[in-house]
């Protein structure tokens, strides 16, 4: 109004004439009367524009926050599981829904981002909402992000079946509401719980017979810990107490079940226990195996690939303490990562296990073939031998056997067992 007024007053004097002395006696009036009322319409309309504009602005910006609101608050995770609930597909969400890469979760089983626990809440909701169709939505519950935090979630899915109607696994979304929020209590007793499975030593120890390929005995035996009762995979229980940092503390408690369990393994055959890098740079390790019942030239540690090794001097230098104690050491999965052959190199381990990815249908497939073949004479240049994990079929071992591979493992060879009876039974064969 202000400005109307100025404009009222002053545009005819810079038209060249005094404003109330042009109205009663000049010939210019109409002309000047003309301009100041156009003033206080121009200011007016310039009012609306730049209120317009504001208007416009204060809605992209509400319209952008909004849209950060629902990408953030409302990313939708695609996936799908097979028959028995492992990943085949994972959306590129997943990694900020609950911090694992897709290559991370594909093969694994659903526990890996859910507490066993809030599964079974999950499956008995989905039983009441699942509709004709075999589809359900709306089922809220808890993921576990894989530094710890739980995150509110509302998962839907459908079932897959085949043309026979044989279910095949599921197709779902998940949405989270609040990525990343930290239940400091849901946390506080989901770590309770993993520390009370390590405590009270709620898990046991399963062996599974190594074969020599030359002479078809048993010569070894891995030891495999299994959670009496748990749902869930042993694997996702170690993923589980990694992601809350108790992975070393879950280790230990294996070796030392496996430890114990080896009373009864008959006295030629020797131990293999998986270990991480980390756990082989435990202060407590060489205590725990110096107090091993079985002499350490019947200890095998496994090195697993869990984890990347920034600095290989001080896993050498602990390894060769182990060594001096006569334990030797082997790199498992090789042939799976590239962290496997980065352990070959810099460990030179005993023996080097090649993963079943490798040797699965390398009966039928040369470039397996080619590999396995290589992986001989790589281990002969470095005086390890090989063994072959996963066997499952005659015609895969008679492969690895004429290839000069040094001993097997699988289900065709026997399979892990808690029952002392089978173990016993092995220094017969």
């Amino acid at each position: 109004m202000d400005t109307a007024w100025l404009g009222f007053v002053r545009l005819p004097a810079l038209l060249r004439g005094e404003p109330w002395l042009g109205l009663a006696g000049q010939e210019g009036w109409i002309s000047e009367l003309i301009a100041m009322l156009l003033v206080p319409a121009e200011v007016y309309l310039a009012s609306l524009f730049f209120a317009r504009q504001y208007r416009e602005k204060l809605g992209w910006w509400r319209t952008d926050r909004l849209m950060d609101k629902v990408l953030s608050e409302g990313m939708s995770w695609r996936w799908a599981t097979d028959a028995s609930s492992r990943f085949t597909y994972c959306g590129p969400e997943c990694l900020q829904m609950v911090g694992y890469e897709p290559s991370e979760l594909i093969g694994h089983h659903f526990s890996r981002v859910i507490d066993p626990e809030d599964l079974a809440g999950v499956l008995q909701d989905r039983n009441r909402r699942t509709d004709t169709t075999g589809a359900w939505t709306g089922v809220r519950t808890i993921y576990r992000h894989r530094l710890g935090t739980r995150v509110m979630v509302d998962v839907s899915a459908k079932a897959c079946t085949d043309m026979k109607g044989q279910y095949l696994g599921l197709e779902g979304v998940t949405r989270s509401f609040q990525p990343g929020t930290i239940d400091d209590r849901g946390l506080a007793e989901t770590r309770r719980r993993v520390a009370a499975v390590i405590e009270e030593r709620r898990l046991s120890t399963a062996f599974q017979p190594v074969r020599s390929l030359s002479s078809g005995k048993v010569i070894g035996a891995e030891a495999l810990t299994r959670f009496p009762g748990s749902p869930v995979s042993p694997d996702a229980h170690f993923s589980h107490a990694e992601s809350l940092g108790l992975g070393v503390e879950l280790e230990i408690a294996a070796l030392e079940s496996a430890l114990e369990a080896s009373r009864a393994l008959p006295r030629h055959l020797y131990m293999a226990v998986n270990l991480s890098p980390d756990a082989c740079l435990d202060p407590r390790l060489p205590a725990v195996l110096g107090h091993a019942p079985l002499p350490g030239e019947r200890i095998v540690v496994e090195i697993t690939e869990r984890h990347a090794v920034e600095e290989y001097a001080p896993l050498s230098e602990a390894l060769a303490a182990l060594r001096r104690c006569g334990i030797r050491v082997a790199v498992d999965d090789a042939g799976a990562g590239f962290a496997s052959m980065r352990h070959i190199l810099e460990l030179s381990p005993d023996f080097i296990k090649l993963d079943r990815d490798v040797i699965a249908g390398i009966d039928a497939d040369p470039a397996r073939q080619a590999l396995g073949k290589a992986m001989v004479g790589f281990g002969a240049g470095l005086g390890a031998a090989l063994i072959a994990e996963g066997i499952e079929t005659a015609q895969e071992l008679a492969v690895v056997t004429d290839m000069g591979m040094h001993a097997a493992q699988g289900y065709l060879l026997g399979r892990p067992s808690l029952s002392r009876d089978d173990w016993a039974g092995w220094a017969l064969e």
